[in-house]
């Protein structure tokens, strides 16, 4: 007998990274970042009392939204945490859009997983072509009929930034439409609309700790914004799960997130390495578009980009890589350390010669 929904049988699930056990990989495909966490958050983690996950967490990571709010100039009233970014923006579907309203808008060239959940939660959308070389069209997602809009920035998978005065721009130019800025990549970059949420009440900024901050392992995010837009993901998180960040995550991502020098440090060595691997890409005659990321869009004249994923797979070297239209001569290759990227090069002069 068959017990699936429609919908079950339906939906087409957003595909995350390989995560491969066959053999040992340079691991350069889901934009993990390749340093340890803060000390702090280790010590966090090895002194955790074991004796606390006996009682439920504090349902609204009250403490965690003290540290970020303090951190991202804001009150704690302006910040929600849940289970990753990706909760957070799966939130806001049923949260900011109607099933039966002017839905969703995004670039057709994203993160993938927003038309998964504007399917799963029967939001309409509609996407906008990316500009010449890889730009977002802001001038022509201003124009669409929409009730809001989706934006990364960095934009995933191609690395490109959007400038905060131009983000402001934008933002200031549609009040009556909600602009859910995701900035998983953000830290990064260094000009983040954060600040812009004390300005402009239709603004929501999500984050997470899974790039920056070395915990993808730990599966917490946040959002940033005007108090009655953060009460709205509060209504929805409580219709779904009262406790999504548990009380070791909370411990640990305090941590991680007050040691303000660790993470700084460790942006700068991820963005310094980001820049020599480019040079050593165009070097190799790679299309590089200039990225604001911890990972480089790349596709070679010569070789299609299933072409160097799978050789590079056969080499030991895992990269990114979508059969799509667009996407097809390209690899998304994430910023490992000088000593990763090192053999990721070799294996490519191999591979090209």
């Amino acid at each position: 007998m068959e017990f699936l929904s429609k919908r079950a049988k339906g939906i087409v699930p957003y595909t995350a990274g390989e995560q491969l056990n066959d053999k040992r990989y340079v691991k350069l495909n889901t934009n993990e970042n390749p340093y340890p966490p803060s000390p702090e958050a280790e010590h966090v983690l090895r002194s955790f009392d074991a004796a606390r996950l006996r009682l439920y967490p504090a349902p609204n990571a009250d403490g965690l939204r003290e540290t970020l709010a303090r951190i991202e100039g804001v009150s704690p009233e302006n910040i929600f945490c849940g289970n990753g970014s990706d909760e957070v923006l799966a939130l806001c579907f049923p949260a900011f859009f109607d099933t039966d309203g002017a839905g969703a808008c995004f670039a057709d060239v994203t993160y993938s997983f927003y038309e998964v959940f504007a399917r799963f939660f029967g939001v309409p959308f509609l996407t906008v072509p990316l500009k010449e070389k890889f730009y977002l069209d802001l001038s022509a997602m201003k124009e669409a009929k929409c009730g809001g809009y989706f934006i990364a920035n960095p934009n995933a998978p191609t690395g490109v930034g959007i400038a905060l005065e131009d983000a402001e721009a934008f933002i200031e130019s549609v009040p009556d439409k909600i602009v859910i800025m995701d900035e998983a990549y953000m830290d990064f970059f260094g000009q983040s609309c954060a600040p812009l949420t004390k300005k402009y009440p239709n603004l929501l900024v999500v984050k997470t700790f899974s790039k920056s901050y070395s915990l993808a392992g730990m599966r917490c995010g946040y959002a940033v914004g005007n108090q009655s837009l953060i009460s709205g993901l509060f209504r929805m998180k409580d219709c779904f799960n009262s406790y999504p960040v548990d009380a070791l995550c909370q411990a640990v991502c305090t941590a991680a997130a007050e040691d303000r020098d660790y993470h700084e440090k460790t942006v700068e060595l991820v963005v310094k390495e980001r820049e020599r691997l480019r040079g050593e890409l165009l070097a190799l005659g790679f299309v590089v578009p200039e990225s604001k990321a911890n990972f480089l869009f790349a596709s070679h004249p010569s070789r299609g980009g299933g072409e160097i994923y799978s050789r590079l797979k056969d080499e030991g070297v895992l990269v990114r890589h979508w059969e799509k239209p667009f996407l097809r001569d390209f690899c998304r290759i994430t910023v490992g350390t000088p000593e990763q990227d090192d053999i990721l090069v070799q294996k490519l002069k191999k591979i090209l010669s």
